[in-house]
């Protein structure tokens, strides 16, 4: 691997990882899968060079209030600077945990390597990748973490009890007055009274909730998305 701080920011060396279990054979490979039209996983999300949209994800400003910044996120913390270590389910490549990383905050990334090697190319650039599923229990203590963070991996895809169970299993991890990032949780217009209610009886406050329409696709197809920051309330813990 690369020495920090270059590692960051740069594809790892490709003799790095076994690619035998993967179609990409090469990180550019993985880069230039973004322009095909097959389905992968997180396809733009190996392509971390300068000008991509992964460079720019959670710290260029932005119009559509679903986008929350992460410098956004953490004034609202009580008090500025108590987010210090936390979790992003559904890591991708770990530029969540590497834009925390540049602002002194530690977090574990979740993955599966899903056609693409994701737990290597999260520790090439110098965070910790943590192979688990979404329908496993989270390995952490009760009330032990400042932050937890989604983006797309929880969404309309899982089935309502399961999601219930994610919900409180990350309640549950998050210390009093800690912080849960829904970040575009994904559903249709007719899911509305579905899945909202699942997450309101879950118990946390809401310190932003944002909902908006998802139009890249049409609108014909009601496609909606839900951006939160909700908050543990300081008087319950587990």
């Amino acid at each position: 691997p690369l020495p920090l701080p270059d590692a960051l920011w740069s594809l790892p060396p490709d003799r790095s990882v076994h690619w035998s279990a993967y179609s990409c054979k090469s990180f550019r490979c993985l880069v230039d899968r973004k322009r095909s039209p097959s389905f992968d996983d997180c396809k733009d999300c190996f392509d971390i060079l300068d000008g991509s949209r992964e460079r720019r994800r959670w710290v260029v400003p932005s119009d559509n209030p679903l986008d929350f910044s992460i410098d956004e996120v953490l004034q609202a913390a009580d008090p500025v600077g108590s987010v210090r270590i936390g979790l992003d389910i559904g890591g991708g490549s770990g530029t969540f945990a590497v834009r925390m990383r540049e602002r002194n905050v530690t977090i574990v990334s979740t993955t599966m390597n899903l056609n693409g090697p994701f737990s290597s190319f999260m520790a090439a650039r110098g965070v910790v990748p943590l192979y688990l599923s979404v329908s496993q229990r989270l390995p952490f203590f009760d009330n032990t973490l400042d932050l937890v963070h989604s983006m797309h991996v929880l969404s309309n895809w899982i089935p309502t009890t399961l999601l219930h169970f994610i919900l409180f299993d990350i309640y549950r991890v998050l210390r009093p007055g800690g912080l849960f990032w829904l970040d575009h949780f994904f559903f249709v217009e007719p899911q509305t009274g579905e899945y909202v209610p699942v997450i309101d009886r879950v118990g946390f406050e809401k310190l932003r909730w944002e909902v908006g329409r998802k139009l890249d696709r049409g609108p014909e197809l009601q496609e909606m998305y839900i951006s939160a920051l909700l908050q543990k309330p300081l008087n319950n813990s587990w």
